[in-house]
């Protein structure tokens, strides 16, 4: 086969999900990487769907997969492509490395391929394929096909000799032939397996550089050889650390939500998102933290992947996600905060003007406090619906006074009375009223954000206020006449 690398000095990279499961942290770190060095440098970026396993794969798993690298805002420039529907390529260059001397049948069994491994696993040794086969002769070999028998293609690994690997991140690697065993190109059932397929697939596709997990070292010895038998141009490697937990073992569901299109459910947004991948395993070389797409693209290099594993720290996911949020215009926040408002049935679809003008205002006033998208209709419920839920340790720690039961109702009656409403007209009338039944403003403060919002914390209370308008903030005030819990 010739080569199909890329001679141009054309970047071409790929992202080569299995959809087996969903898209998950180190998927989405792994596909990010790809997308920030192809875009660095003008290339292009290849979707391809590994799906050759069959009984696992799903469409749902493929559109999952999708699904999340749009909302990272990965768009690919090719693709995707599927191996399912590559078969016969593969099956044309398993042939093609039989015709050149490669590549071999195999004729030994399951059966007998197990018993060898288990009997290694007894004598506690490492079990690599032995070459039976490589042995035979053309009369053997025309015996076996004559029969029928099922067979594998094998690739006759070279018996001596070495595979280099330069890699971006972790150097020089060098592996000697005789640590490599002949390994399974074709199987018994004519089936491509994962090593024949994706070199013929990064052939094909002219990819120049192979940026994926460190759990990929080991295959890139074997990948390597292929090349070299197809006569083709080797891409450049680059093996990203792993993503570990906080308890330092390899990230897994045990440590929580690993699927990228769960954290944009759990309120996160995706440019908060994608700066935190960014910054697992790869840092710009200074102690910036906070990062535009822009940015990202601009300082990306596969130089500065640290060869340490790093650390998923749902911390500083939070702490970078309130940042993005507090940063963000109520524009760029409203189409995300009405979903998570009709998750809770908080949402109508007629706005007039009026109530449109409110919904934005809101956003604004509450997005420095929020630490998700989500916190808008929880914590912040009650200033889209005055049907809300009062926390009880709230309400038991700021409305135990029996004096709120007539200071709370006459503070809204005042406030009724003034001729304007505002954040200066609010405050004087609460002051006034502390004043006036000795006792301190700040009772009357607590008391009102509680009965106001439900909750002891939020905004300052005469922006709360004002933001409800005068009808509103009276009657939650008058409704203090109807708790009985905080007693």
């Amino acid at each position: 086969m010739s080569s199909h690398a890329a001679k141009s000095g054309e970047v071409r990279v790929r992202f080569a999900p299995s959809p087996t499961g969903y898209l998950h942290v180190g998927g989405a770190r792994t596909a990010l990487f790809d997308w920030l060095f192809a875009r660095h440098y003008g290339g292009k970026f290849i979707l391809r769907i590994e799906d050759t396993d069959v009984e696992r794969s799903s469409p749902e798993m493929v559109e999952e997969i999708l699904e999340g690298m749009r909302w990272l805002g990965l768009d690919w420039d090719e693709g995707p492509f599927f191996q399912s529907e590559r078969t016969e390529h593969y099956r044309k260059a398993a042939r093609e490395l039989l015709e050149s001397g490669h590549a071999y049948y195999c004729y030994c069994t399951p059966e007998s391929l197990k018993e060898r491994r288990d009997l290694a696993m007894k004598e506690k040794r490492n079990y690599k394929y032995e070459g039976t086969c490589r042995r035979l002769t053309s009369a053997q070999i025309e015996v076996n096909e004559g029969r029928g028998l099922p067979r594998a293609v094998r690739f006759k690994v070279p018996e001596s000799g070495t595979v280099e690997i330069s890699d971006h991140v972790f150097g020089k690697i060098e592996v000697a032939h005789e640590q490599i065993e002949d390994f399974v190109l074709l199987n018994s059932k004519n089936h491509p397996t994962y090593h024949l397929s994706v070199v013929v697939d990064d052939m094909e596709m002219r990819i120049t550089h192979v940026v994926r997990g460190a759990d990929h070292v080991s295959n890139t010895p074997k990948q390597i050889l292929l090349y070299r038998a197809f006569g083709a141009e080797i891409p450049e490697f680059a093996h990203l650390p792993l993503i570990l937990g906080p308890d330092k073992a390899k990230l897994s569901k045990r440590h929580g939500t690993t699927s990228v299109t769960a954290y944009r459910d759990m309120g996160y947004l995706p440019e908060a998102f994608r700066n935190f991948l960014a910054l697992l395993g790869w840092s710009p070389g200074d102690n910036t933290e906070i990062m535009s797409t822009d940015e990202l693209i601009e300082r990306f290099s596969l130089d500065k992947i640290n060869q340490s594993n790093a650390v998923f720290d749902i911390q500083k996911l939070d702490w970078l996600n309130r940042q993005y949020i507090g940063a963000s215009t109520a524009e760029r926040l409203a189409p995300m905060v009405q979903k998570a408002l009709e998750s809770k049935h908080l949402w109508r679809d007629e706005f007039n003007e009026a109530e449109r003008e409110y919904f934005f205002a809101t956003i604004d006033m509450l997005k420095s406090r929020m630490h998700s998208i989500n916190d808008f209709a929880e914590s912040g419920q009650a200033f889209f619906t005055d049907v809300y839920e009062i926390d009880e340790a709230a309400a038991k720690k700021n409305l135990k006074d029996p004096a709120l039961k007539e200071l709370m109702p006459l503070l809204a009656s005042r406030l009724k009375a003034h001729d304007v409403f505002s954040l200066e007209s609010s405050e004087q009338a609460l002051r006034a009223l502390a004043e006036e039944k000795q006792v301190k403003a700040g009772l009357l403060i607590n008391a009102a954000r509680v009965l106001l919002t439900g909750r002891a914390v939020g905004p300052p209370l005469f922006h709360i206020m004002v933001q409800l308008g005068r009808e509103r903030t009276a009657t939650r005030l008058e409704r203090i006449s109807t708790l009985t819990f905080h007693q």
